[in-house]
């Protein structure tokens, strides 16, 4: 019967089943709540949802195998297939935008014993498996725009992870990565995500590579256990960085042979450091790396003869203090030449500068003279900015040896240096000689 006649039957029985035509649904009567109460039918489950079970995959999947022309599962877009038990596939699935789940990923599983299995020039999603692969687990190669995620699941005994090449997207997290012969590639990805990926030390080769141009890469969390001759992580390749790249809090531990766990950029950017300065990392068992990070120090070896320096001619004129022969030390993210340190680091930052150095004057305590030793901030471009803040006093009186600092905060972007300068701030002019030299910023 139709709802309105359903629904005008008086006084139903507990329990009455009716079939409603304009409902297309069982309903039955509840007398306790004076209601009637749908039975929901196979026509009120999900749509656009495929279960796979062992027993019936091959049946499902059969309009996604003939769309893939016989040689892969070519599944529908914007379609979820529930994964309950495990799947002894044949044949590779291109994701065509679908997603992919189970329930438990111990439980839920997608293995092909031998080849790749997942192929194609699309992205998806798959989430709470427990993947394998004789060949390659993922073998894909995008337009640049697709995306890709891979979550809750469980990479294992595979002959390789495999290549994930131009996609717009990866984003991959809270995956255990367990006995497989090689890890896996990134080439080319506009924004890479790896959140909390877990890589046990039953893995061997290159834990992950990454090759090509990307816009932002984010590692965080989780952990890799690099044993042997085995790798981490791999930029030896020396992957761009259009944006940003940070590696944070990932736990690098094992313990190695020939191995490393972490490839850098080759040649190295910074001796004793892995990465340019596109990157940002701070994770136990590697160097930290970062702008905050970046020092130098530039100095000169005190039995050098630098020679007399005269006084100025006026107190009003400010003058750069030449040295001859300078040496540097524990550059990062900076260079030096001649009393100067120039920061390269890739965003502005304060930094602490301390300048020590000594000096001899006349012995004439009539012509002793006061100078004026100050910090220069010169900007990549536009004028030199005096730092009047760091600004000491000392004098030439009766030529001994003399020791002072001079030091102080100053903010640097990308390109600017520092310097050392004097002034004259008394009429006399005697000169002076530097005997030792040594200006760091951190």
């Amino acid at each position: 019967m139709t709802t309105a006649e359903r629904t005008t039957i008086g006084s139903p029985a507990n329990g009455l089943l009716v079939y409603d035509t304009t409902l297309s649904s069982f309903f039955y009567y509840d007398t306790p709540t004076t209601s009637w109460v749908k039975i929901n039918g196979g026509k009120d489950g999900r749509v656009n949802y495929k279960l796979l079970r062992p027993d019936n995959f091959t049946i499902a999947l059969a309009t996604e195998l003939s769309n893939g022309g016989g040689s892969r599962y070519l599944l529908n877009a914007n379609t979820l297939y529930e994964v309950n038990g495990t799947l002894n596939l044949t044949i590779p699935i291109e994701l065509n935008n679908a997603y992919i789940i189970g329930l438990d990923s111990g439980d839920d599983k997608i293995i092909k014993a031998s080849g790749d299995l997942f192929i194609g020039a699309t992205g998806g999603s798959i989430r709470v498996l427990t993947l394998q692969a004789g060949g390659n687990v993922f073998n894909l190669t995008g337009n640049g725009s697709q995306s890709l995620i891979l979550r809750d699941c469980i990479v294992q005994n595979s002959g390789n992870v495999g290549t994930i090449s131009s996609f717009g997207l990866v984003f991959i997290s809270i995956v255990n990565y367990v006995s497989n012969t090689n890890g896996i590639i990134y080439n080319n990805i506009g924004r890479l995500l790896l959140s909390n990926t877990a890589w046990f030390s039953n893995n061997s080769g290159k834990y992950e590579t990454l090759t090509g141009t990307f816009n932002l890469v984010t590692k965080q969390g989780g952990f890799s256990e690099v044993t042997g001759t085995n790798i981490g992580f791999d930029v030896a390749s020396n992957p761009i960085i259009t944006g940003d790249a940070v590696v944070e809090s990932t736990v690098f531990t094992g313990a190695l042979t020939t191995g490393k766990y972490i490839n850098g950029y080759n040649p190295a950017i910074y001796t004793g450091y892995n990465f340019n300065n596109n990157w940002s990392v701070m994770c136990p068992g590697i160097i930290t790396e970062g702008d905050f990070q970046a020092t130098g120090t530039t100095f000169i070896d005190p039995t050098s003869n630098q020679g007399a320096i005269p006084a100025p001619n006026q107190t009003t004129t400010a003058i750069r203090l030449f040295l001859s022969a300078n040496q540097s030390s524990n550059l990062f993210r900076t260079t030096s030449i001649s009393n100067r340190i120039t920061y390269t680091g890739k965003k502005g930052r304060i930094f602490q500068v301390n300048c020590a150095l000594s000096y001899d004057g006349g012995s004439s305590l009539l012509n002793s003279t006061d100078y004026v030793f100050f910090i220069m901030k010169v900007p990549a471009t536009g004028p030199n900015e005096p730092q009047n803040q760091t600004q000491s006093i000392v004098d030439t009186a009766n030529g001994n040896v003399q020791n002072f600092t001079v030091q102080g905060s100053v903010t640097l972007n990308t390109g600017d240096s520092v310097e050392l300068w004097y002034q004259k701030a008394s009429s006399n002019s005697q000169g002076f000689r530097i005997r030792t030299f040594s200006m760091t910023i951190k």
